[in-house]
């Protein structure tokens, strides 16, 4: 059931994104998402980033995990306007995410994944992690 309503539910979870981060598309919602996504990626090494995509709807797992460089090193986890810095950064053309990126983008998550799930996996990672994912 889960692969049969992926796209349903993606697209629920990118117009929560585009509306809590005050985006105008879906388009800018999707590339916010996977900039956060691969800010929280970087800070992970390979087993915790597979026990968190766990707990990701299918979409976003697979957004999560795609186009992963196995040999890039993780980098620390830092104060969330560094951090806000880099998603930012991720496509450097497209300017769009806001300051609040990394909490809208939370936000959104939230409403579309079981949180005792999510608390308890992230509980289970690197000390940044729970910050990072706090709406």
């Amino acid at each position: 059931m889960e692969y049969r309503q992926a796209t349903v539910d993606f697209e629920r979870f990118l117009l929560d994104a585009r509306d809590i981060a005050g985006l105008q598309t879906t388009n800018q919602a999707y590339t916010v998402v996977e900039a956060v996504l691969c800010t929280f990626r970087r800070r992970l090494e390979v087993p915790d980033a597979l026990l968190f995509a766990n707990a990701l709807p299918a979409v976003l797992r697979a957004i999560f995990v795609a186009d992963w460089d196995l040999e890039e090193p993780t980098v620390p986890f830092s104060g969330r306007r560094t951090m806000t810095r880099e998603v930012q950064a991720f496509r450097g053309d497209h300017k769009l995410s806001p300051d609040t990126a990394i909490a809208d983008v939370a936000a959104a998550l939230r409403r579309h994944v079981d949180e005792t799930t999510l608390d308890r996996v992230l509980a289970r990672l690197p000390a940044g992690a729970v910050d990072f994912w706090r709406a």
